[in-house]
């Protein structure tokens, strides 16, 4: 498996309540395979794509990537992981505005140390945006900036890719391409994880896991 999380726990508090994010959380992805992530608001699903990419730590359980510990790490160590094993894609796009597309594909490659403008320019090609290459982020349109996040999140070929409701303020011809170049990077090998409420995205995927309530759903 390249991507593996053990009985993941993630509780909050808010004054004297405390709310259970994740209770005993197990995925386990193997190279090649897309998992979608679905339940209801408040299920967990962006929690427990936080833990996978190391951004968040979880209070009981265990992250690996390829079987090296991601959890119990320091936040230097684990960005270390991310910079060169997991790609990310949020909902929030993951682009730098005073950067052009080009710029933010090219300082994704360097926080993983190498920088290549050849690399960066088939990327953007690959997903449409060749002609947009020295645009800045807030000039793209929706679909633009979608695909631009995607190119970034893909900068440095990861092992994991993933994504957070990757779909969900663009038109289904741009999902569509998304949704390609997702398959794609599993047709290469990685292991991708879609939190998603479309169906269609949902559909797409080789399987299907459903948290309610912080649990996966039997």
């Amino acid at each position: 498996m390249i991507v593996e999380a053990s009985d993941l726990y993630r509780f909050f508090h808010v004054g004297d309540d405390e709310t259970l994010a994740l209770r005993g959380v197990s995925l386990a992805v193997a190279a090649g395979e897309v998992v979608a992530v679905t339940g209801p608001s408040g299920s967990g699903k962006s929690t427990l794509l936080a833990c996978l990419a190391g951004l968040d730590e979880p209070d009981g359980g265990m992250v690996r990537v390829h079987g090296v510990p991601l959890s119990r790490r320091s936040e230097q160590e684990r960005a270390r992981i991310r910079s060169r094993s997991i790609g990310m894609l949020f909902q929030s796009l993951n682009l730098i505005q005073h950067l052009t597309v080009t710029g933010n594909v090219l300082l994704a490659q360097s926080l993983a140390g190498t920088r290549d403008a050849t690399v960066a320019g088939h990327l953007l090609d690959m997903v449409g945006l060749a002609a947009r290459a020295d645009a800045y982020p807030a000039t793209l349109s929706g679909g633009e900036g979608a695909r631009a996040g995607l190119a970034v999140a893909l900068a440095n070929e990861p092992a994991v890719l993933l994504a957070d409701e990757p779909t969900g303020e663009i038109d289904e011809e741009t999902s569509k391409q998304v949704i390609a170049l997702l398959r794609g990077r599993a047709s290469e090998g990685g292991a991708v994880v879609i939190v998603t409420h479309n169906e269609t995205v949902a559909s797409s995927a080789d399987r299907v896991v459903r948290l309610v309530d912080g649990r996966i759903a039997a």
